[in-house]
């Protein structure tokens, strides 16, 4: 696996080796040998999977301590501009965002450490993205910051004509007034 700092402390791209012939290919998305060589404490307990439309904009999704996750995301089928939002009050990064192409084509991965806000919008017919937790899902910790926070100014490279967006999702609070116990 090739490793790729991304400026943003924790925050990783991970390129998987793909090993390809004419019946089709082989990767190893995850091993938890690399990943602590690497200096990378991740430890899954939950993967998920979500297929979404062209147009889609999820996020920013997030859990309050002591159930935050940390996410490796991957897509299994299509093209995502998929976007961290660091929310850790005493990093050097915090309030910025991160935002990179993930698809089925180049394979790339995002490791989202704890402390950050999650998003991605959808750039193909359709997407189907996989990602790993290493925390499970509480709803009663689950919170959100606004996809359209003007301060943020995230480029979601969608046509916002056409954006889809939960009704949950639109009703998040900009990012200065969101809940954060970072």
């Amino acid at each position: 696996m090739k490793i790729t700092e991304t400026g943003f402390d924790g925050l990783l791209i991970i390129e998987p080796v793909v090993h390809s012939d004419s019946r089709g290919y082989f990767l190893e998305s995850y091993n938890s040998d690399v990943f602590r060589k690497e200096g990378i404490s991740f430890a899954p307990v939950q993967d998920n999977e979500s297929k979404s439309a062209m147009g889609v904009i999820r996020g920013l999704h997030y859990q309050l301590r002591p159930f935050d996750q940390a996410k490796l995301i991957r897509v299994i089928d299509g093209k995502i501009m998929d976007v961290a939002l660091d929310i850790r009050k005493t990093s050097k990064t915090f309030g910025k965002w991160f935002a990179v192409e993930l698809d089925s084509e180049n394979r790339k991965q995002l490791f989202i450490p704890r402390g950050f806000a999650h998003g991605f919008s959808v750039q193909s017919n359709f997407a189907v993205i996989q990602y790993k937790c290493d925390n499970l899902y509480k709803p009663a910790y689950e919170r959100g910051i606004s996809v359209n926070d003007p301060v943020l100014g995230i480029d979601w490279k969608t046509d916002q004509s056409i954006a889809l967006i939960s009704e949950k999702d639109l009703n998040h609070p900009n990012f200065r007034d969101a809940e954060n116990n970072y």
